[in-house]
């Protein structure tokens, strides 16, 4: 605690350094910026603006007061960062909710590590930052990584470079952002679980993606029982094979067998199987009745 109390009295020392008009530092070739650019430093809180670029959207207000409170009694641990826009003017890249919280409980000074940065650099350090510091929710992230594709021009490959994910981890996240508006908010809102988003997403059907996220949240689904549910939809859509038609058979009439038992001086088998194939059965009692079958059939 008395290290950390030790580093804010630096930093009150370096916030009035920042404010001699004579010592802005703008770049950091500039004069003293060794001294500012990534040292803890007391920042007025109105000198901070929200960065836009921020990942989170949603802020949980007890979670919030909870945070407030923690302040409140042990001061801010983690510092915020910020990148400098101006002469005492600042931009949130990375600590909102503490920001948030501080502003709550009414302090006017935040400790702040200070950075300098681009438009491009602040977005990317504020979604690299708030994913490894923070609880987003899947949609928030997702949204986070499509925005860089969209307006940083990143590729998937140049996107796990930066923010040290796995290529299919940002594909997967991407890919939440197909489901129906209605899903995405139930992810946000902890309706359902990501997990059960991408077994959803394998519908294509929007009307059907709603249908069965209704039928995970009434009946309170698993990700393996949506799986299921997904996987029996599909087989429902494969187009039933048509058995074989069952060749007719017949019947053979009694007056037919006698026909062949009366030309062979036997009594002849006949069978007939469902397929309309058949064998006949002629037998005979010695070598000499052979003969006289086989001189029969010769004519």
């Amino acid at each position: 605690m008395t290290k950390a109390i030790k580093k804010q009295a630096l930093g009150r020392g370096l916030s009035a350094l920042l404010k001699d008009p004579e010592n802005d530092i703008t770049s950091v070739e500039d004069k003293n910026a060794d001294k500012v650019v990534g040292s803890i430093i007391e920042l007025e809180i109105s000198a901070i603006e929200i960065n836009p670029f921020q990942p989170r959207s949603n802020f949980n207000e007890e979670s919030l007061r909870e945070l407030a409170t923690s302040i409140k009694e042990l001061g801010v641990i983690q510092p915020i960062t910020v990148r400098k826009l101006d002469f005492n003017k600042y931009q949130l890249i990375s600590g909102e909710r503490r920001l948030r919280a501080s502003t709550l409980i009414g302090l006017t000074t935040v400790p702040a590590y200070i950075r300098i940065a681009n438009d491009n650099e602040s977005l990317v350090m504020a979604l690299v930052e708030n994913i490894q510091r923070h609880d987003l929710d899947p949609i928030e992230i997702a949204l986070s990584y499509q925005r860089l594709i969209d307006e940083i021009q990143l590729t998937q490959e140049q996107m796990s470079d930066r923010v040290g994910k796995k290529r299919s981890t940002i594909a997967n996240y991407l890919r939440l952002l197909k489901l129906d508006p209605i899903i995405q908010t139930g992810i946000r809102d902890g309706f359902i679980s990501m997990g059960h988003g991408r077994a959803i997403i394998n519908v294509e059907d929007l009307d059907v993606q709603t249908d069965i996220y209704q039928k995970i949240v009434s009946r309170n689904l698993s990700v393996r029982e949506t799986e299921a549910l997904v996987k029996n939809y599909h087989e429902s859509l494969k187009p039933k094979l048509a058995g074989k038609p069952k060749a007719s058979s017949f019947d053979i009439e009694e007056d037919q067998k006698s026909t062949f038992t009366n030309y062979f001086g036997a009594k002849v088998d006949i069978k007939v199987a469902g397929n309309g194939k058949g064998k006949i059965t002629i037998p005979f009692h010695s070598e000499e009745d052979f003969a006289r079958i086989i001189k029969l059939i010769n004519g």
